[in-house]
């Protein structure tokens, strides 16, 4: 099985996690094995790494390219589990966290796994490739629970016309493929708006996906599990790729940073706070020569965080 994927921000990844060649590391989405395979280059024979992925085609291709190294641990899950995980190993603290939360090149290129539009293909999206599909939900969700995902995880403007355009054709027949959704989204889209900002269906495919692996959810949820499983010293990197998961991100390291919240103007703390984390450097950027080379990774936002003493 090919599974073709260019690792993103990959020396500026590496270089935030500041990997320990004895240390423990954990790769959420570890996919092509891309940053799985440069970590291990930096380990010692000592160092461990698990490497984590949802999607069975990863695992597959994991363990052909890292599988047999003997500090390599596979584990086929979604990173949400990522604290019972490690309590399955033994693994009470790790020295450095990594998720690439983007889709692989080869979930995106694969037709038949259905992200695309530009490939008329069943419409499923799963990255697990297990439960609900996204046509599941275009073909049963209310008008109401359509316009909220694609105004909320598209940050769609015309949510509430695509909806009602998606719930009268079903009424006909039922949408099946990558291609029937894609034109009914660009039909209902005002024509002079069409001709603007990229393909119309980007952002209505990007909520469908979203919400068919509640993505957002999980990461609300895992962002505490990943720094809680630090060792003092040990980082959490984070590759996003679009605002409203920098944005979970980016509020979730905020916190681990904040000290004192005694009112301004107060002589002496009373609340006793201090930070658990600070911020190596506010966010991070591919580079015009990155972007030149691989036009996927112009939306990736690369953001870390570093545990600075124990929790009280």
């Amino acid at each position: 099985m090919e599974f073709s994927h260019i690792s993103v921000l990959l020396e500026e990844t590496l270089d935030a996690l500041d990997i320990k060649p004895d240390g423990i590391y954990v790769d959420c989405t570890c996919g092509g094995a891309g940053h799985s395979s440069e970590i291990l280059k930096r380990l010692s024979a000592k160092g461990r790494l698990i490497a984590i992925d949802q999607d069975p085609d990863a695992i597959a291709i994991i363990k052909e390219r890292i599988g047999g190294d003997g500090r390599v641990t596979v584990v086929h899950d979604n990173f949400s589990n990522l604290r019972k995980i490690l309590d399955s190993l033994g693994i009470d603290r790790v020295d450095g966290v990594l998720a690439d939360l983007g889709v692989s090149s080869h979930q995106l290129d694969t037709a038949e796994r259905g992200f695309s539009f530009h490939n008329e293909a069943p419409l499923d999206m799963r990255m697990s490739q297990e439960g609900m599909t996204a046509a599941d939900i275009v073909n049963t969700f209310s008008q109401r629970e359509l316009t909220q995902i694609f105004r909320d995880y598209g940050e769609e403007k015309f949510a509430q016309r695509i909806a009602a355009s998606i719930v009268a054709y079903r009424e006909r027949e039922e949408i099946k493929t990558t291609t029937v959704l894609a034109e009914i989204v660009k039909q209902a889209i005002p024509a002079a708006t069409r001709r603007t900002g990229g393909h119309p269906a980007r952002r209505v495919f990007q909520a469908l996906r979203i919400r068919t692996n509640l993505e957002l959810d999980r990461i609300s949820e895992t962002v505490g599990d990943m720094f809680d499983a630090l060792n003092v010293g040990g980082r959490v990197a984070i590759i996003t790729f679009h605002s409203l998961e920098d944005r979970i991100v980016k509020k979730a390291f905020a916190s681990y940073c904040k000290g004192c919240e005694c009112p301004p103007g107060c002589p002496v703390c009373v609340c006793g706070k201090t930070p658990e984390g600070s911020l190596p450097f506010k966010k991070v950027l591919p580079s015009e020569r990155e972007i030149e080379e691989n036009q996927r990774s112009r939306s990736a936002t690369l953001r870390c965080v570093e545990r600075i003493r124990e929790k009280e």
